[in-house]
């Protein structure tokens, strides 16, 4: 791991919790934490992502994903429901303090044993739109 090193300049944190099937299977685990980044702002320092591209069978939306060429960790993604920016997987960030997630989607499909943060708002599905 450290293959890939990234900078992404943002003024506000957003991040979001992903219940999805797809995420579940991608993440390996019961979600993904996700933070939102404008591509202008995400740049590449070290290494090489690979990528490939697939559709949620949830939302019904092309999904590009990015992910380490060495050890295949998961890196980045880039949909068509967020023109214009990268959702970076929180678990590549060297500093965890400033994400707090804001909002759970597709809690619908979240494993039966998890129970969401009540504090958090949670989306049956994805943001409308």
């Amino acid at each position: 791991m450290g293959a890939v090193k990234y900078e992404a300049e943002v003024e506000q944190v957003r991040a979001g919790v992903c219940h999805c099937t797809t995420c579940q299977k991608i993440s390996g685990a019961a979600f993904s934490v996700n933070v939102f980044a404008p591509k202008t702002a995400f740049k590449i320092n070290e290494g090489n992502l690979s990528s490939y591209v697939d559709g949620s069978p949830e939302s019904g939306r092309t999904v590009t994903r990015r992910f380490c060429k060495t050890c295949g960790s998961s890196m980045t993604s880039e949909t068509e429901a967020f023109p214009g920016m990268v959702i970076i997987k929180a678990g590549t960030l060297d500093d965890t303090t400033a994400v707090k997630p804001g909002v759970q989607v597709w809690t619908r499909s979240k494993q039966h044993w998890f129970n969401p943060d009540p504090a958090i708002q949670a989306l049956p599905q994805g943001r409308p739109g």
